[in-house]
């Protein structure tokens, strides 16, 4: 073949064949990566937006007890009931800076009778059980609360509630519906904000999470680089083969010295060494 033919050739469309299928998968796994840093944005976003709003009663944002919408997580709510505090329940496995401890769950009941879950805050593990050594008391009678709405939590693996105790593994609404006599709201459950009245103590409170978005842009970009880089190798390796295919035996022989001395110059080897000095003294 002349001049660029040999392109054209099995061998090298089987190259350009590898690099449009490595290119592939890198495109694929950018997707992913923005697809990602999208999502974490997002969450990132709706968590500022919705933090420090305004408290609303609790039936504007959850006007069906049994669904909670996305676009409300985190929003403060107020509601006013009676804590039922006969039936709290603590979530076990709790760290708090790292320190073991639970979640401290109360269910409100509301003036028509319904409930909703509170988590109070969180309370350390005690010294010698497996349960805290205190958990402070809410207020008694009627109280009004300021919380931020949450979805309940999934079930995790093969994590059970421990029999015979008010342990529980996970907020799981619609198990912790089936531990209580009164109807529980399955929609959503609230991080403690506020109360009115305050108890003198209460557990630690809840904080704002931090969204961390983590270096998916950044991976992002670099898959994009990796599936030009496979364009842009290929063609440097075609066009060597051009060059080579085109250049006279001497430019060829000039070039072989060239890479001779620059080997030796990086430490190559005594024959290598012999062999610029041989070229040097041709010419």
């Amino acid at each position: 073949m002349t001049g660029w033919r040999f392109a054209l050739s099995g061998r090298w469309l089987g190259y350009l064949a590898v690099a449009v299928v490595f290119a592939i998968v890198c495109g694929v796994l950018a997707h992913w990566q923005w697809s990602r840093h999208e999502e974490k944005t997002a969450v990132a976003e709706q968590l500022e937006r919705n933090y420090d709003a305004e408290p609303v009663p609790l039936a504007e944002l959850v006007p069906d007890p049994a669904h909670l919408d996305p676009a409300v997580e985190w929003r403060p709510v107020t509601v006013t009931g009676r804590y039922l505090v006969d039936e709290e329940l603590l979530v076990r496995n709790r760290p708090f800076n790292g320190q073991p401890g639970f979640e401290v769950l109360v269910p409100l009941e509301l003036a028509d009778g319904d409930v909703f879950l509170v988590d109070r805050g969180w309370v350390p593990t005690g010294n010698a059980q497996d349960a805290p050594d205190e958990v402070p008391a809410p207020p008694t009678g009627e109280v009004t609360v300021t919380v931020r709405l949450k979805p309940g939590e999934p079930r995790v693996g093969d994590r059970t509630d421990i029999a015979g105790t008010n342990q529980v593994a996970t907020i799981q609404l619609d198990d912790v519906a089936a531990r209580l006599d009164e109807p529980l709201l399955t929609g959503a459950y609230g991080l403690l904000a506020s109360e009115d009245p305050a108890p003198a103590t209460r557990p630690v409170p809840s904080v704002e999470p931090e969204i961390d978005t983590g270096l998916n842009l950044s991976y992002f970009v670099q898959w994009l680089m990796f599936a030009v880089g496979a364009f842009a190798f290929l063609f440097y390796v075609v066009r060597q083969e051009h060059r080579n295919r085109t250049a006279d035996p001497d430019e060829l022989e000039e070039r072989e010295a060239e890479r001779r001395r620059r080997r030796t110059a990086r430490g190559g080897t005594d024959d290598e060494a012999e062999d610029a000095l041989l070229d040097a003294a041709g010419r």
